[in-house]
């Protein structure tokens, strides 16, 4: 009896850790695609699980059933050539692509509709037209703003042409592509190295963003401006940041909805292009139009020797990057950086190659901005020369701050990465499934990368999880590009035999 008890004992402890794994599905690899091209997955429609993909000036709409199983392959015929950039947003029974390019002198914003099948809906919808372009822009003129609803959406574009008073262009729509409003406002421009980046949209359809100077060495910030405009308004209105003592990089804005803020965090130093000393934070309450707070927390060698790899304590932060922010309904956050930065000949890029001047200013009479959340700073830079670039992605950093301000908890996700010539494989993605944070990244192993999962709860206790189900040899997965579909689903691109395919993973 006792060895039957043992025996009993031994196998629900084998098994255990099977019953909580997570479940991967993986798609056939489609022999028809290019082996080299663009995706994105879109998300969930009605069950079916809709992802874009492109090759040159081809553009496909897939349907996936829950299985994986590709139902739909629709290409996109009315798709002009030379399709300069395109957008997604999901709703419940469709999705919209919005999509840019140019004919001749004008330059077209326009919007499609498609059903859960990834079949277009009604004929394409023109937005807004830019005129007099004497110029072949390879660039975004406009870009496309979403509430967190999704209920509010806006096409935006700013003129650069007169140096010190730049032109913004607004139209505000509904979720149903009914125009609310149009607005052609002057911001003020006073000093020769400003520039305006951040630019969000609230559930009311108000707008935020930020006007920033820098300098031409490319020092740190030294000045901000918060710039607001309300929905049915034709002006801006500026308030400027007290930050006396700082020099900020690295800005976010992130619009509260619930408690109906504004908040901007930035890394920061106390000296010009100096070591990263901590964490800067500013609260603005849009209905009284005031500040609520204005905040820093520097970091202390404690964290600093926890997040750094190697190397000296005081330059632990200098590589990382702002890559989310969650917002809680009580009016504290949690931030999530990483630790990035790339090489060309061996030598290493530091975040003041990438910083600043404005990222978005062109040489063109417009530019536009997009939010750099989620990417490496790299992408700030124009282009790379023609030599070999390495690509680092380093450990993640999770700190939690109550409402005040006040750094609650931090954490750091160990791991070191590295790829030559793409960023694909190296980085994470993340699910939010309500009690934890899940970061998945590939880990190393001899020469194959294994996808890990690491999990952080409320309190900032790290688990690092069992290995996942079904982890079939010669995938390799790109968690980078990954989109969480449901409550516990997500999506990761991967690579199989040099084709591009997609796994849902289940928890």
């Amino acid at each position: 009896m006792k060895k039957f008890l043992f025996f009993l004992t031994c196998l629900f402890l084998l098994t255990c850790p099977s019953i909580f794994a997570q479940q991967i599905t993986y798609s056939e690899p489609d022999r028809e695609d290019a082996r080299v091209m663009n995706f994105e997955v879109l998300g969930k429609v009605d069950g079916n699980i809709l992802i874009y993909k492109s090759y040159r000036d081809i553009g496909f709409m897939c349907a996936f059933d829950n299985g994986m199983k590709m139902i739909e392959k629709n290409r996109l015929d009315f798709l002009p050539e030379r399709t300069i950039s395109t957008e997604f947003q999901i709703y419940p029974g469709f999705a919209y692509m919005f999509y840019q390019f140019q004919r001749r002198n004008v330059f077209y914003c326009m919007a499609v509709k498609f059903d859960s099948k990834g079949k277009r809906i009604g004929d394409p919808i023109q937005l807004d037209t830019t005129s007099n372009m004497t110029y072949a822009s390879n660039r975004n003129v406009y870009t496309v703003l979403f509430s967190d609803d999704k209920q509010k959406i806006m096409v935006f574009k700013v003129s650069s042409r007169n140096d010190r008073m730049h032109v913004l262009t607004t139209a505000l729509f509904d979720k149903d592509l009914n125009l609310l409003k149009k607005s052609r406002v002057g911001v003020e421009m006073p000093q020769r190295n400003d520039f305006l980046s951040e630019f969000i949209i609230d559930n009311d359809g108000d707008m935020a963003c930020i006007r920033a100077s820098g300098t031409s060495q490319n020092d740190n910030i030294n000045k901000v401006t918060l710039v607001t405009k309300k929905a049915n308004e034709d002006v801006v209105k500026f308030t400027d940041l007290s930050i006396k003592g700082f020099y900020l990089d690295d800005i976010r804005i992130k619009a509260d909805n619930l408690n109906r803020h504004y908040i901007v965090t930035s890394y920061f130093s106390k000296q010009r292009r100096g070591n990263i000393d901590g964490l800067y934070y500013y609260l603005w309450d849009k209905d009284a139009q005031k500040e609520m707070l204005n905040t820093a927390t520097v970091f202390t060698d404690e964290f600093r020797t926890d997040a750094r790899n190697e190397g000296n304590t005081k330059t632990a932060f200098n590589d990382f990057f702002l890559n989310n922010i969650i917002l809680r309904k009580d009016g504290g956050f949690i931030v999530i950086s990483e630790s990035a930065y790339s090489s060309t000949r061996g030598n290493t890029l530091s975040r003041w190659d990438y910083l600043y001047g404005s990222p978005y200013w062109s040489q063109l009479d417009y530019y536009s901005w997009n939010s750099p959340l989620g990417f490496y700073p790299w992408w700030r830079m124009n282009t790379f020369n023609n030599n070999m670039t390495r690509y680092y992605a380093d450990n993640v950093t999770v700190i939690s701050f109550d409402k005040t301000g006040k750094m609650e908890w931090s954490n750091v996700i160990r791991k070191s990465q590295y790829d030559d010539n793409t960023d694909n494989f190296i980085g994470f993605g993340m699910l939010n499934s309500g009690d934890r944070l899940h970061f998945l990244f590939n880990v190393q192993e001899k020469r194959d990368n294994i996808l890990s999962d690491q999990s952080i709860a409320p309190n900032g206790q790290i688990n690092r999880n069992p290995t996942f189900k079904n982890l079939d040899r010669g995938y390799n997965f790109m968690p980078r590009h990954a989109k969480q579909v449901g409550a516990r689903q997500l999506i990761i691109p991967c690579q199989y035999r040099g084709y591009t395919c997609f796994a849902k993973i289940d928890y």
